[in-house]
């Protein structure tokens, strides 16, 4: 249904009959962390996630997983990892 409390004319999955069913009956605004986000659109009652309904429990356990203006770095380690028995295994078929 369209969504006819913060998000006024968009599609929204929690807009019943009965009004807004999202905890608290509303849309909750942006965290300052969201700042610079792509998803991020303004309402006329302010800045909004046009993903989550409430952005704040996305950044609680370290970051949002849909936040575009983050870089996602990849821990690139070139060693492998050697498991001793195998590597004193092969040293000692070598003599």
């Amino acid at each position: 249904m369209v969504c006819q409390t913060i998000k006024t004319g968009t599609e929204c999955i929690f807009m019943g009959k009965n009004g807004c069913n999202y905890n608290g009956g509303s849309c909750y605004p942006i965290v300052e962390e969201c700042q610079g986000c792509d998803r991020v659109v303004e309402y006329p009652a302010g800045l909004y996630c046009n993903t989550y309904s409430e952005p704040q429990l996305k950044w609680l356990n370290g970051g949002c997983s849909l936040a575009t203006h983050l870089k996602k770095t990849q821990n690139n380690n070139n060693s492998k990892k050697i498991n001793p028995l195998k590597a004193s295994k092969r040293n000692s078929a070598r003599k």
